[in-house]
């Protein structure tokens, strides 16, 4: 724990997704040394609690007080408490009220710090296999129709990965409405993350819909979404290269100052091969 200051602090506290193990030992150690715990769901963060041996006092935090509770917790840090967010499962303030409760201790000078854990959004799209280097989260799709036709209008000119979440119950109908909204497109659907009967499935749209015609969504889904366009970009930019020759491609780069070897790795990368493949064509056609 760190040092007391005059008022307390706040601290947002990752806890597992789905398997235990992942819990840190920093997020155990604050959780039994904190004041008090805020928690979604006190009835599921027991569970934890006892798990670990956690007898730190718990109050309820969510959606439907998550105004009125924040000026209680905010009292209460005032005093010089101690005060940890838990969310039922993953970092709080990701698609969660803890984000409120953050913006006004920031407002009141209070200090905030994150434990860093399991986030079912970042785990689903390193497992996706789709682009990882520039992605959005969207959280759950707006139950309002109006709203829900907005952001899929904006979603379609997205060209960055998309993160969405969704029940088993929406499922079928959410897949339904980005199909119409965006066309085809490469998605992976992740369920029961980190469980023993987790399941990655990459797909497309069309393909996702038709599978869950004969089967029943079942779990918690995170929906990891192609962003416009980068298929066909990838497919024109593998193409240009192939219509070029080895030689003529080298010398594109070369032309541009880029030594030799540098020049080789690059044609490579932009060919979908090895630098040792491209070192013996032209070695090959060197001596020919």
């Amino acid at each position: 724990m760190q040092e007391k200051y005059i008022s307390g602090m706040l601290f947002l506290c990752a806890t597992p997704i789905g398997n235990l193990k992942d819990m840190t030992p920093r997020v155990v150690e604050t959780l039994q040394e904190v004041d008090l715990i805020a928690a979604e769901d006190t009835r599921n963060s027991m569970k934890l609690l006892n798990y670990f041996e956690i007898h730190t006092p718990m109050t309820s935090y969510h959606e439907y007080n998550k105004v009125d509770k924040a000026r209680e917790l905010i009292r209460q840090m005032q005093e010089g408490k101690d005060v940890a967010l838990i969310t039922d499962a993953g970092t709080p303030a990701i698609s969660d009220p803890g984000e409120v409760l953050v913006k006004m201790c920031h407002e009141q000078g209070i200090r905030v710090t994150s434990l860093p854990g399991a986030s079912a959004c970042i785990t689903a799209l390193t497992l996706s296999g789709l682009a990882t280097r520039r992605f959005c989260f969207e959280g759950f799709l707006p139950t309002d129709k109006k709203e829900k036709e907005e952001i899929l209008n904006e979603l379609q000119e997205e060209s960055r990965t998309v993160i969405l979440y969704e029940a088993p119950h929406h499922l079928k109908s959410t897949l339904g409405e980005l199909h119409q909204a965006l066309g085809e497109r490469r998605i992976t659907l992740c369920r029961e993350l980190t469980k023993k009967f987790e399941t990655v499935m990459p797909t497309t749209l069309t393909a996702a819909l038709q599978y869950y015609e004969e089967e029943e969504p079942r779990g918690e889904y995170v929906l990891v979404l192609e962003g416009k366009g980068l298929e066909k970009k990838r497919q024109e930019r593998e193409n240009k290269w192939q219509e070029m020759s080895i030689e003529e491609h080298m010398a594109y780069y070369e032309g541009q100052g880029i030594d030799y070897k540098e020049a080789m790795k690059t044609v490579a990368k932009d060919r979908g091969v090895s630098k040792r493949d491209i070192y013996q064509y032209l070695i090959k056609n060197q001596t020919q």
